[in-house]
């Protein structure tokens, strides 16, 4: 009885829906603010995070990958982004919350604006 108790417990736990979450005040400055702008390389509509991949030019004239952090694909979709909303090679300025380690070249997202045609987000991340 006590084995079959214990596989029964093992089963529905490995069955469950995992909710775990991090903070996003681990990785990032939720006090601070910095501005990007640049291309875009990639638009990875997913979740749970979605990302862009942005291009910008560095103080040195070197080119500068940066890994800016977005909602998640279900809630952009409610806000009307869609997997088309961006496209490589788009000009966008982003704001957000800087990176915890200025190496790591690591944003999280508050806006986002295309001047070409002035599409914008400023949405949430729930």
């Amino acid at each position: 009885m006590k084995r079959e108790l214990l596989v029964a417990v093992a089963l529905l736990t490995a069955a469950a829906p995992l909710a775990a979450h991090h903070s996003f005040s681990a990785t990032y400055f939720e006090d601070k603010s910095a501005s990007l702008e640049g291309q875009v390389i990639e638009f990875a509509f997913r979740n749970p995070h979605s990302y862009v991949i942005l291009e910008t030019p560095g103080e040195k004239g070197e080119t500068i990958r940066w890994a800016i952090e977005w909602a998640s694909g279900r809630t952009l979709s409610a806000q009307g982004v869609t997997p088309e909303s961006l496209k490589a090679f788009d000009r966008v300025v982003i704001t957000g919350s800087p990176g915890r380690n200025p190496a790591d070249h690591r944003l999280r997202m508050r806006t986002i604006t295309r001047p070409s045609d002035g599409w914008k987000w400023s949405g949430t991340f729930q």
